[in-house]
């Protein structure tokens, strides 16, 4: 008999197999994505000393949505690009963390490369 299939150990596992392969430097960071069912959390990470360069989420006051849906998304990715280019960082490793690149991750991405940053 086929089981339920646990949706979050999947992308835990696609996540994890991705993490393998991609990291972020101090010229490239990582720009990794999360999305919880009420908001959405966004990055800039450098992976080889292990800190946060930028962040920016539908929690923030310049957000003017506040829900995780694809108008919320636009105002975040452009948040963190402008957050990005702050600090002079222009080219990005876009870690979408096992979500399918689709909808709210899409218009994220979208909005990112709109603002500025490249990936």
């Amino acid at each position: 008999m086929i089981g339920k299939i646990d949706r979050k150990a999947t992308r835990q596992r696609r996540h994890a197999r991705v993490r393998r392969k991609i990291s972020g430097t101090p010229e490239c960071p990582r720009l990794c994505v999360y999305r919880s069912n009420k908001n959405l959390f966004v990055q800039l990470i450098d992976d080889e000393n292990q800190v946060t360069l930028a962040a920016a989420s539908t929690l923030d006051k310049e957000v003017k949505t506040k829900h995780a849906n694809s108008e919320a998304a636009k105002e975040v990715g452009a948040l963190i690009a402008k957050r990005a280019g702050d600090k002079k960082i222009k080219t990005v490793v876009f870690d979408r963390s096992g979500y399918l690149y689709h909808g709210i991750i899409k218009d994220l991405a979208e909005a990112a490369r709109e603002a500025g940053l490249e990936f």
